[in-house]
C-alpha cells in the first residue's frame, strides 16, 4: 500500500485554484477559493456596543486559530437570560440603525482584509422577525394565537415572528432586512443565513389557507383541525402538510432569489421545517445540517439535496450542546469526543464545519459565554488543540469539495409515512420536537451498507433520466431505486412508474397505500402494473456490486474526480453516535482493522482498514494505484466521566 502526504495531494488539489488570474488575493493571501476548505465560526454578538477594537480581536483571535469566516448573529444582551429576566435597558447601536450597519459595514471590511468570509443571520435571533413585523404579519395557528419574539437584540422590546406562509408578509420583512445591510463590495462573497425552523408548527395557519385548502381537495379543513392528530385523520393530515409544505418551500426559494438579487448568497438550515424536507434544502444555495441536536445521519438528507440540485457545498453547525442542552461541560470540552461527531459529519456527506461558536468578548478577555455549548475562546478547554483540529477539518474538507459525490443506489425519503404518523411517542420528543416529519429518527436501509445511497423525494425522480442503464439527477448517477414506505402519493407512484417501464430497476419492499383524501381511482391498478414488471423486486437482489465490500463497514463518504477517486471513512466508533455525548465517549485504546475491497471501475483493491485511536483514514485511488493519505492530526486523550446522579435531560418531554 502506497501512503502520501496530504501536502503533497493538496497541492494539486489547489495548483489550478491557486493560479487562476481572475482571482485577486487580500492582503492574508487567501481567496474564496482555497478559504472554502476552512470552518466557519457562528460569532454571536450579544446585544451592546459592539466596538471596533473588540471585532478586531475576536477576528484575529478566530483567524489565528484556522477558521476560514464567520457568521454574526444578533442576539439578546447578556442582562436577558438573567432570572428573573432583567428588562434594564443596555446600552447598543440601535436594530437596524446607521450605528448598527457601520459597526456591521466595518466588520465585514475588517474581516474581507483577513481573508475572512463574513456571513449574517437575516435576523436577531431565530426564526425571523422583530420589532417591526405588525401583528396582522405574524405566524400564528388556527385558533389565531401569534406568536412573539423575545431575547433578540431589541431586548426588552418584543416583535412578533413573521409569518412564514404568507408571501405579502414575509417578503417585505426579508425586503426591509436587506435593505438595512450594507454591501462593502468584499472580496469575499457574503451568505445571508437561515436558521433552523423554530416557528411553531402545530396547527399553523395563515390567511385564506382554508380556501387555499378547500379548492385543492375539495373539503372544508376548519372542522378538522381540532382532531387533526387523531389516528382516523392521517388522510386529512396529509392533505394538510402537503399545503402547508407547498408554502414553506416557496419561503426558502424566496429567501434565495431574495438574496441573489441583491448580491449575496443563500446558507441556510431547513430541520424542523414542516415541508418536503428534500425540495427545501435545494432552494437553498449552500444547504446545511447540523449536529448534535440532530443526529449525525439526518445530514444526509441536506447532502443529497444538494447533489440532486447540483450544489457543491453541504455545511453543518457544528458541536451544538455536544453533552446535552443546553450547557452541560461548558468551557471544558474535549476535542477528541468533537472529532468522533466532525468524522460522522464528513461520512454523511458534510463538507465544511460550522462551529457553535464564539461568543464575543472585549479585546484580551475571554469571560462571556453563549448559553449553549460548545465555547470558542481563549481561555476555553478546546484552546490548545484549536489550532491543529481546524488544520484537520479543513484537510478533509478540501478532499470532500473535490469533483462530485460518488453515487450508486436512490433511496425514496419516507415523507408520505412520516407526515402521516403525526407526533411521535413522548420518549422520541424534545421540548421542541414532537412530530415524526421533522425526519429525526430516518436511516438509510442496512442492507445498503457499502453502498453510497442518495435520498430522493417526488420532485427529483420527476426531474431525473433514465438512459444506457443509468438513473441521472443533478451530480447523482444511480443503478438502482429503493422504496421502503408504507404510503405513496399518487404523483409520486406514478414517477415510479415511469421509471420502471423505462427500464429502473427498482426494490419496493412492499405493497404501498395511497396518501391522502384524494383517492385515485387507478391506484390499484398502477400498483399491481409496477410489481408485473421484470425488473421491480420486494428484494434488493439486483447483482449490484457495492463501492465498499466487508463485515461491519465503517461510515464513509465517497467523491470522484475525472481522474480519481477519494473515500474517506470514520473511525467505526463515530457510527451511529445519539445525543447527548457522554463525556469521553470517544475514549479507545484499541486499533480496529476491517478488510474490506473497494470495487471501482471494474477493479476490485483490498485493503486492511487499520483504524488507529481517534483516527479517520483517508485514501485516493488514481491510475489503478491505491493510496493512503496520511490526515496526521491526533487529539488529546479524553478523559472519561460518568453522568453525575443528578443529570437532568432538560430537553425531554416529562
Amino acid at each position: 500500500m502506497i501512503k502520501t502526504s496530504f501536502k503533497t495531494i493538496i497541492f494539486f488539489l489547489l495548483f489550478s485554484a491557486c493560479q487562476a488570474p481572475q482571482l485577486k488575493q487580500n492582503p492574508s493571501g487567501d481567496n474564496p477559493d482555497t478559504n472554502s476548505y476552512k470552518p466557519l465560526a457562528r460569532y454571536w454578538w450579544f446585544a451592546s456596543e459592539i466596538k471596533k477594537k473588540d471585532v478586531r480581536y475576536n477576528l484575529n483571535w478566530l483567524k489565528e486559530n484556522g477558521f476560514g469566516g464567520v457568521e454574526l448573529a444578533w442576539v439578546y444582551p447578556l442582562n436577558a437570560r438573567k432570572k428573573p429576566v432583567d428588562t434594564v435597558y443596555t446600552p447598543r447601536q440601535p436594530w437596524l440603525s446607521p450605528a448598527w450597519q457601520e459597526i456591521v459595514e466595518y466588520t465585514m471590511h475588517y474581516a474581507d482584509s483577513l481573508g475572512l468570509q463574513c456571513d449574517f443571520t437575516l435576523g436577531t435571533l431565530w426564526p425571523f422577525g422583530d420589532s417591526y413585523v405588525l401583528p396582522e404579519q405574524a405566524s400564528r395557528n388556527f385558533s389565531g394565537d401569534i406568536q412573539t419574539m423575545r431575547l433578540t437584540w431589541e431586548h426588552p422590546k418584543q416583535g412578533y415572528v413573521v409569518d412564514h406562509l404568507n408571501r405579502k408578509h414575509y417578503l417585505a420583512y426579508l425586503r426591509r432586512m436587506i435593505d438595512s445591510l450594507p454591501d462593502p463590495g468584499t472580496e469575499f462573497k457574503h451568505a445571508g443565513f437561515i436558521d433552523s425552523w423554530e416557528v411553531k408548527t402545530e396547527l399553523l395557519w395563515t390567511d385564506h389557507l382554508d380556501d387555499d385548502f378547500t379548492s385543492i381537495y375539495g373539503y372544508d379543513i376548519k372542522p378538522w383541525m381540532d382532531q387533526l392528530y387523531e389516528p382516523e385523520n392521517r388522510d386529512v393530515l396529509y392533505d394538510y402538510r402537503k399545503l402547508i409544505s407547498e408554502k414553506v418551500i416557496r419561503f426558502y426559494a424566496d429567501f434565495d432569489s431574495i438574496l441573489r438579487a441583491s448580491g449575496f448568497q443563500s446558507r441556510g438550515q431547513c430541520s424542523g421545517a414542516p415541508c418536503d424536507i428534500i425540495s427545501a434544502y435545494a432552494n437553498i444555495a449552500i444547504p446545511e445540517g447540523e449536529a448534535m441536536l440532530y443526529e449525525p445521519e439526518y445530514n444526509q438528507i441536506p447532502a443529497s439535496a444538494a447533489l440532486l440540485s447540483d450544489k457543491k457545498f453541504v455545511t453543518a453547525e457544528t458541536f451544538t450542546c455536544l453533552y446535552g442542552w443546553p450547557d452541560n461541560y461548558m468551557r471544558q470540552e474535549q476535542t477528541a469526543d468533537l472529532k468522533l461527531v466532525a468524522d460522522a459529519l464528513f461520512a454523511n456527506g458534510i463538507n465544511r464545519i460550522v462551529w457553535h461558536g464564539k461568543p464575543h468578548n472585549p479585546a484580551d478577555y475571554d469571560t462571556v459565554n453563549f448559553y449553549a455549548t460548545v465555547h470558542l475562546g481563549k481561555e476555553g478547554a478546546l484552546a490548545s488543540e484549536l489550532q491543529a483540529f481546524n488544520g484537520y477539518l479543513s484537510e478533509v474538507s478540501a478532499f470532500m469539495q473535490q469533483g462530485e459525490p460518488y453515487t450508486d443506489i436512490a433511496v425514496y425519503l419516507p415523507t408520505e409515512d412520516a407526515w402521516m404518523k403525526g407526533e411521535m411517542p413522548k420518549e422520541k420528543q424534545f421540548i421542541w420536537a414532537k412530530e415524526y416529519y421533522e425526519m429525526r429518527y430516518i436511516y438509510l436501509p442496512e442492507v445498503l451498507a457499502g453502498f453510497q445511497p442518495t435520498w430522493i423525494n417526488n420532485e427529483f425522480l420527476q426531474k431525473a433520466s433514465y438512459k444506457d442503464g443509468k438513473l441521472y439527477c443533478g451530480q447523482g448517477t444511480f443503478s438502482a431505486l429503493y422504496v421502503g414506505t408504507d404510503h405513496l402519493d399518487i404523483s409520486t407512484l406514478l414517477s415510479i412508474l415511469k421509471l420502471a417501464r423505462a427500464g429502473l430497476p427498482v426494490c419496493l419492499t412492499h405493497r404501498p397505500e395511497q396518501a391522502g383524501t384524494l383517492k385515485h381511482p387507478g391506484w390499484d391498478r398502477f400498483v399491481d402494473q409496477l410489481l408485473d414488471l421484470p425488473h421491480v423486486s420486494s428484494e434488493f437482489d439486483f447483482n449490484i456490486t457495492p463501492l465498499v465490500q466487508g463485515e461491519k463497514c465503517p461510515p464513509f463518504r465517497a467523491r470522484k474526480t475525472d481522474n480519481s477517486l477519494f473515500i474517506f471513512f470514520a473511525h467505526p466508533n463515530s457510527k451511529g453516535l445519539k445525543f447527548p455525548l457522554e463525556y469521553g465517549q470517544s475514549f479507545t485504546v484499541d486499533t480496529i482493522v476491517i478488510p474490506v475491497t473497494i470495487h471501482y471501475q471494474n477493479q476490485e483493491y483490498p485493503v486492511d482498514l487499520t483504524f488507529l485511536p481517534y483516527r479517520a483514514l483517508l485514501y485516493s485511488l488514481e491510475d489503478g494505484k491505491l493510496k493512503q493519505v496520511e490526515l496526521s492530526f491526533e487529539p488529546k486523550t479524553p478523559v472519561v466521566k460518568p453522568r453525575p446522579k443528578d443529570f437532568e435531560e432538560r430537553w425531554l418531554v416529562k
